[in-house]
């Protein structure tokens, strides 16, 4: 049986591995230092921790469930423990993208995040429906990159972020540095800016006088057929007016060099305040 480490077994991300891992084909050996997490793994999953001096030698995977910014200096202090072969798994490309693994070429990187369960999808049952996130009732998709190590790993990384982000349906490869352009790039430096700009937009209407539940309603069923077009969700045209006022807004928007965001060294620079 495959054993897994899991470091931060009881924070905000750990939590929900440990969910997801508890029962499944690996046995997990759970590391939380803050009594509040110990204590939540106990109650609530009848989980009971070690310390890293007992978890990390003879893991075949270490899972890094840990901040961004604390990656670097909890993977230094783990490293003298894991054994040559072992898998480091981090949740997200920041960490290893600027370079704070341990330098060691006999030790596996693997990184997995999730897509987030998707706008448009099947959903049927109202617990799936408002499962957000993803990792718990609502299907969703995954990527991952093997930074260093045989090829072969990645068969063994992807079957423990099927696991920790289950119930997954597509599993996407891809490199550490295309998973940057993804985020923060596409998801936060794109996405989630352009969504708080829509947010404080509709906040706008509210103070010229729009009621703030119509406001709401408006604008939230017209992201929903705009992005059913946009995205080919569903064969459609925009109207001429639609059209006009797109071409007229953009370069009031948006500036003409925009997707500047997506150079390397904007990206660096990006991972580098995250981390």
């Amino acid at each position: 049986m495959t054993t897994i480490a899991l470091i931060g077994a009881g924070g905000k991300m750990g939590f929900r591995l440990a969910s997801n891992l508890k029962g499944s084909e690996f046995e997990v050996r759970h590391v939380e230092v803050s009594e509040a997490g110990r204590a939540r793994l106990q109650s609530e999953l009848g989980i009971t921790c070690v310390d890293a001096a007992d978890a990390v030698p003879g893991a075949d995977a270490v899972i890094l469930a840990v901040p961004d910014n604390l990656v670097g200096k909890i993977s230094a202090s783990l490293s003298p423990m894991m054994a040559s072969g072992t898998m480091v798994i981090t949740l997200d490309a920041a960490a290893p993208f600027a370079g704070h693994l341990p330098d060691r070429s006999d030790l596996t990187y693997f990184v997995t995040h999730p897509c987030h369960p998707p706008i448009f999808n099947d959903e049927t049952t109202m617990e799936a429906k408002t499962d957000y996130f993803g990792g718990s009732k609502a299907k969703q998709h995954i990527v991952s990159a093997l930074m260093q190590g045989p090829d072969e790993s990645f068969d063994l990384g992807e079957r423990i972020g099927r696991t920790i982000y289950a119930p997954v349906v597509r599993s996407h490869r891809c490199t550490v540095d295309q998973m940057a352009l993804l985020e923060p790039g596409l998801s936060e430096t794109i996405c989630a800016t352009l969504l708080v700009i829509m947010r404080e937009a509709m906040d706008e209407v509210v103070n010229r006088g729009v009621p703030h539940e119509c406001a709401r309603d408006f604008l939230l069923g017209h992201m929903n057929i705009l992005a059913a077009v946009i995205f080919d969700e569903q064969p459609g045209v925009f109207s001429d007016a639609c059209n006009k006022a797109i071409e007229n807004a953009r370069g009031q928007l948006m500036k003409d060099d925009w997707k500047r965001v997506f150079e390397r060294e904007e990206i660096a620079e990006s991972i580098r305040r995250i981390t």
